[in-house]
């Protein structure tokens, strides 16, 4: 499995932006996933400019940079099945391939 490399955006502390870190962690504890991830958290109220450099436009936001294709999912990230498909971990259900 090739090791993904994601970030997640968030705006300050905001309870949102709180539960979308938990639910990172807890996405990231998935047997999936497991070893096989560099996650970081990026605070854009001390990182202002990389709102613009990653064109980051609704927070929080997950951005996965590896393996590529890039892929972006903004929200709390509490649907933990959508989040693994949208990281192209889990295969999309057969109704929506």
């Amino acid at each position: 499995m090739e090791k993904y490399t994601i970030r997640l955006y968030v705006l300050g502390e905001t309870p949102m932006a709180r539960r979308a870190i938990e639910n990172l962690k807890a996405i990231c504890a998935e047997p999936e996933v497991g070893a096989h991830y560099e996650a970081e958290v990026i605070n854009l109220l001390e990182h202002p400019q990389l709102a613009e450099d990653e064109r980051i436009v609704a927070t929080p936001m997950l951005v996965k940079h590896l393996p590529l294709p890039m892929r972006r999912i903004i929200g709390d990230l509490s649907d933990h099945e959508k989040v693994l498909i949208g990281l192209d971990i889990h295969p999309l259900p057969p109704d929506d391939a």
